[in-house]
């Protein structure tokens, strides 16, 4: 079956439904198929640079808000594995109509969602389930020089984290304002 892909108000930010294929012996889903049409009008010919999986214990766990700044900017296609998360994306391309507006959407394998995060887009997310794991494919290497983002409670972006934010690390609270990115 074929994944179904969802806009959103952010230009480039898509969510991408799959369609698990279920019998007696559980359900296998085509978490990235290259060819699909879902994929070739999202992720188009980027390369996959590297696949990385997290794993957040805490339910209200907050990670990001976190880009690679130009030369390295990256896309991203994430996914969960276990859990539930919301998955949260700011748009940080000052030349975008919807710059510095978020916007989330809860993924989980029981929606058999991802979301596609485009170049200049910071990405973060809070954990709703305990043991929560995300799957990410990344069309750039890691750059550690290039690492920035914004501040998960940057007054400007207002994010309503469903649950109070905890957990948070050093690095993501020294995270900049949006104001930076003008």
């Amino acid at each position: 079956m074929a994944t179904e892909t969802r806009s959103t108000p952010i230009a480039g930010l898509c969510e991408l439904v799959g369609q698990p294929f279920r019998d007696h012996r559980g359900a296998l889903l085509n978490a990235f198929r290259a060819e699909e049409q879902a994929f070739v009008q999202t992720w188009g010919n980027r390369p996959i640079a590297q696949v990385n999986i997290s794993r957040t214990e805490a339910a209200g766990a907050v990670r990001g808000l976190h880009l690679q700044a130009p030369p390295h900017s990256e896309a991203k296609l994430v996914r969960c594995l276990h859990g539930r998360v919301w998955d949260v994306t700011v748009d940080l391309r000052p030349e975008s109509a919807s710059y510095g507006q978020w916007h989330a959407v809860v993924l989980s394998p029981a929606a058999a969602n991802a979301l596609l995060i485009p170049e200049g887009c910071a990405h973060g997310f809070q954990v709703l389930e305990p043991g929560s794991e995300l799957l990410y494919l990344h069309s750039g290497n890691w750059v550690p020089e290039a690492e920035t983002g914004v501040r998960f409670n940057d007054p400007k972006l207002a994010i309503a984290w469903p649950l109070p934010p905890t957990g948070l690390s050093e690095r993501d609270l020294a995270l900049p304002l949006l104001q930076s990115f003008a």
